[in-house]
């Protein structure tokens, strides 16, 4: 006699994303790889919905940094906050973004610790989903961040000559990059499995990086071997194609193509190493 069939409870908007993946394997045997990346990125949004202070990494940061820089450096290096803002806004915008992306990776090795990793790995989905899932959610944390420093920035007196499209424009190009870059925390968690180590070495890569650069002032000042490393930083070209973007430079090609460049070359050496050790792990 066959096994009696097992009740699937009908997804609704209010369901667990976890419990839809369920069901859909019951029936299917296996989810896709976009549900299930997107189930698990909807999850991670359902707990800052219901856990707010996860946004404080995405909300202190760029507040800290645009005002902080911007009253204490603007008047003498560019003469007043207006001015200096045009140059600094942009930058701290691919800054902060930046700096939080070493979170994401820090919250995969805590999932790892606390046993949720092992856990989402036995459901019928696609290898790699939780990763990827939570890179989804990342980006949505991005995007909350630089609504953050470009509101900010308006409400400081920053009018950006590149209009909407600029703004929307060099947004994308932060966003894209900084998800490229969680997926090098989120292949360190994967090895380390401890947040603190993530953190501490995001840290010391990301702040040497992000201080040794033309955010905050012009490399012609620095050092010949400094201005070398600024030129080839990629925090740098960041700001730069940003600060093109929202002022309407006129330049923004050269420095555009090397930021998706390098956003291209991170996501194809880190993606395949990323899911060759997710499925190691257990």
């Amino acid at each position: 006699m066959s096994a009696p069939a097992v009740p699937v409870r009908p997804a609704t908007a209010e369901s667990d994303p976890i419990d839809v993946l369920l069901a859909e394997g019951r029936e299917r045997h296996r989810a896709g790889a976009l549900t299930a990346s997107a189930a698990f990125g909807r999850r991670a949004l359902l707990k800052i919905k219901h856990d707010p202070k996860q946004l404080v990494d995405a909300t202190a940061i760029p507040i800290l940094l645009t005002v902080l820089f911007t009253y204490l450096f603007g008047g003498a290096i560019s003469g007043s906050t207006s001015e200096y803002l045009k140059a600094l806004l942009p930058g701290v915008l691919g800054m902060s973004i930046s700096i939080v992306t070493m979170y994401g990776g820090a919250r995969l090795a805590q999932d790892m610790q606390t046993g949720a990793f092992d856990r989402f790995r036995g459901l019928p989905v696609w290898r790699g989903a939780f990763v990827f899932g939570g890179l989804l959610s990342d980006a949505g944390r991005y995007l909350f961040a630089s609504t953050i420093v470009v509101g900010l920035g308006l409400l400081m007196g920053y009018r950006p000559d590149g209009g909407v499209v600029g703004v929307l424009a060099a947004v994308c190009l932060v966003i894209a990059f900084g998800v490229a870059l969680s997926l090098v925390w989120s292949m360190l968690a994967l090895v380390v499995r401890d947040p603190a180590v993530v953190l501490s070495i995001a840290n010391a890569v990301l702040m040497p990086l992000s201080f040794a650069s033309n955010i905050f002032v012009t490399p012609t000042t620095m050092p010949g071997w400094l201005q070398a490393f600024v030129d080839v930083n990629p925090l740098s070209h960041l700001a730069t194609a940003a600060r093109d973007l929202m002022n309407d430079t006129g330049d923004a090609g050269g420095a555009v193509l090397w930021s998706l460049a390098a956003t291209a070359l991170i996501v194809l050496v880190c993606a395949p190493v990323t899911l060759r050790l997710y499925s190691k792990q257990g």
